[in-house]
């Protein structure tokens, strides 16, 4: 299979607090790939950098091109969508009114109104709610909105940050559910950054441990499940 995303060397700051070190990772077309790591690992910078939106030096390739000198609208474009920490949800418009966001970039009208369908088959609940405002909706709900508007994007990569953070298990599960049927139906590749290793590696085909802005391991997600460091630190067994 082939590398859709290719990261070479990358290195990213915040002002002069330098958070990620010359790190190396792909992630093949069509796949999920794990981001694992304790808080403040860099895991989440990671998909920053890739969108443009820290400082960064090292080498970008997405579909065989270089992205690093892009703008992040321009990034957006070439359809890598990110689903961000927190959701990002825009808390005074409906629902409907965030999906329609997600597509702002396309220029295929049609089909944008037909992906409405397409994104309320796999969130039935959001079409009950299209025209509730998002600030009302649940924690849960919130999530599978965020998903939703990134998919609206029509992405090739779909970069999902701590999508189970303050979630009940029943809706996490269902999420991921969701992220695999998407991964499986549409070929829509992920890259994952998730608290919950478990889920993670259950989900995801391959993975890599970040620590302090290094990648430390990487393998197959199988291969990084039956690691003695992983299962004692971030399996718990």
């Amino acid at each position: 299979m082939a590398a859709l995303l290719e990261v070479s060397n990358l290195h990213a700051a915040y002002g002069p607090t330098r958070v990620l070190h010359g790190i190396d990772f792909s992630l093949e077309e069509g796949s999920i790939t794990a981001l694992l790591g304790a808080n403040g690992a860099g895991k989440t910078t990671t998909l920053r950098a890739l969108c443009a939106m820290v400082q960064t030096s090292g080498e970008i390739s997405f579909g065989g091109a270089r992205i690093e000198a892009k703008a992040t609208e321009d990034i957006v474009r070439l359809g890598i969508a990110h689903v961000p920490d927190g959701r990002g949800t825009f808390v005074n418009l409906s629902t409907e009114e965030n999906l329609r966001l997600g597509a702002y970039v396309r220029k295929d009208k049609r089909a944008v109104e037909q992906d409405f369908e397409r994104i309320y088959a796999y969130f039935p609940r959001l079409k009950e709610r299209r025209h509730q405002q998002a600030g009302t909706l649940s924690g849960g709900e919130q999530q599978m909105l965020a998903v939703s508007r990134a998919l609206m994007l029509r992405p090739r990569l779909l970069l999902l940050d701590e999508p189970s953070f303050g979630l009940a298990p029943l809706i996490v599960r269902e999420i991921f559910d969701i992220m695999r049927a998407i991964n499986q139906s549409e070929k829509v590749s992920i890259l994952l950054v998730e608290q919950n290793a478990a889920m993670a590696l259950d989900l995801a085909d391959h993975a890599y441990l970040i620590e302090t802005g290094r990648v430390v391991l990487s393998g197959s997600a199988d291969e990084i499940k039956q690691n003695d460091a992983v299962r004692r630190s971030y399996l718990g067994y």
